[in-house]
């Protein structure tokens, strides 16, 4: 065991052969990271051609993320899902990385994404409207579905028809299935075999492909003069050079799909949290009846809905879709006094830091209240992290918070949903943190309504 200069933080060599670890990490990752976490603040796991450290004390986060990013790199998932994204925001690095985030930035500032709001609304009230009182419903999958006409129209200036809604849907449930691949030893080299894994990864990439290919031509057919992401990609230069349709394709591919599934996700842990929690549910309900009267949601009642905002925050507290963040140290670097070796993988985990008790009181407690401004008094602001931090910090994070506040008040206003059994939800921790089964739920009209 080594301790760092402040005497505080033990590194810890677990007890763990590479493969083994390898192992666990892929059959439950977050029991492992739970079961690692309680040996210190950083703990050492070998694992195959290299080290990991599970960095898990807000100074050793902010120091990788924020004060010494440039010391690393993107961990082994980004490296694995530049397959698929090619060199988008996501996946780059350096110089060209922050040339792809200075051009998309402005069109997620905040006047911009307001304008998406209607739209929001309008599609959570549609998919709302579709549903039957007391039906039995996989909340995940129409979250998903709900979500995915959002980022359509938002981004995209287009309707998420059912050819295109079920393709993405789709591909990208196989695709997140095989991710966890890109922490097997072997996965460099299977990437370049014509396995079975391999041609069904292709197949969904050309699926993909062939979507936002037709979404570049018809952008490009109407001369790509609207306010949607997609045109204001294809108008966009940087130094008076313009985007080349593959740099669009990469950006698009990458938006399409970090836009649905993490969205996707929160508002489904959302429900199955406020289904566990009546009084929770009952004063977001009062909430919606005072600000809202019976009628939508709007932009402008965003300011009102204060509390279901803070249910939003408890929700991504709990169960964080980005549940883990890798990087990876591009030479020797030392982080809080100990030594990273270059080459070696730095896990820094959200569903630990925000369910420390070190940081946050009653922590495995529903408790939206927390989020008040007499709640948070005196809790740091650096162990809450669900959209990353630093300079790598989730470009489309203002978009997904107006976005989960307006769905879950327009729906909720007028539903609610029940469990169909007792059993635990259980978890699946792939590069999202997604309900391994789906949802079921049982959709319950609101009697006011």
């Amino acid at each position: 065991m080594e301790v760092d200069r402040a005497g505080r933080r033990a590194v810890v060599a677990a007890d763990l052969s590479p493969f083994a670890a390898l192992r666990g990490f892929r059959r439950d990752a977050l029991s492992l990271l739970e079961r690692l976490a309680e040996r210190g603040d950083v703990v050492r796991v070998r694992i195959p051609r290299a080290d990991a450290f599970l960095l898990n004390h807000p100074d050793l986060v902010h120091e990788v993320l924020v004060a010494r990013h440039r010391a690393f790199g993107k961990g082994p998932t980004i490296e694995a899902s530049r397959l698929l994204l090619g060199e988008s925001v996501l996946t780059t690095e350096g110089d060209r990385h922050r040339r792809q985030r200075r051009r998309l930035q402005p069109m997620f500032h905040h006047e911009r994404i307001t304008l998406y709001g209607d739209a929001m609304v309008r599609l959570a009230d549609r998919a709302a409207g579709r549903w039957d009182d007391g039906a039995t419903l996989d909340v995940h999958a129409e979250m998903a579905a709900l979500t995915l006409a959002v980022v359509t129209e938002t981004l995209f200036g287009t309707s998420a028809d059912d050819r295109r809604g079920d393709a993405v849907t789709t591909a990208l449930t196989q695709l997140l299935a095989m991710f966890d691949r890109a922490y097997s030893p072997a996965f460099r080299i299977l990437a370049r075999l014509p396995t079975p894994t391999m041609r069904r990864f292709r197949r969904i990439e050309a699926d993909l492909d062939a979507i936002v290919d037709d979404l570049i031509a018809e952008r490009r057919a109407d001369g790509a003069t609207g306010d949607d992401v997609l045109s204001l990609l294809l108008r966009a230069r940087d130094r008076d050079v313009a985007i080349t349709d593959r740099e669009v394709r990469d950006e698009t591919l990458t938006l399409f799909l970090a836009g649905h599934e993490t969205t996707a996700n929160a508002m489904t842990w959302t429900w199955w949290l406020l289904s566990q929690h009546p009084e929770v549910e009952s004063r977001l309900h009062r909430e919606l009846d005072a600000a809202l009267g019976g009628r939508v949601p709007g932009v402008a009642d965003l300011e009102r809905l204060r509390y279901a905002e803070w249910v939003v925050s408890e929700s991504l507290r709990l169960r964080p879709p980005a549940w883990a963040i890798g990087r990876r140290a591009i030479a020797d670097v030392e982080i809080g006094g100990v030594p990273i070796p270059a080459g070696s993988v730095v896990v820094v985990s959200p569903w630990l830091l925000q369910r420390d008790p070190r940081w946050w009181r009653d922590p495995e407690v529903f408790r939206p209240e927390r989020w008040s401004p007499e709640g948070s008094v005196g809790r740091r602001r650096d162990v809450f992290l669900p959209f990353g931090a630093g300079p790598r910090r989730c470009l489309g994070e203002p978009f997904a918070w107006m976005e989960s506040v307006l769905l879950l008040s327009t729906i909720a206003r007028r539903w609610r949903f029940r469990p169909v059994s007792d059993r635990p939800v259980e978890l699946q921790a792939v590069v999202t943190l997604r309900p391994r089964h789906g949802l079921p739920m049982v959709a319950e009209r609101l009697a006011r309504t």
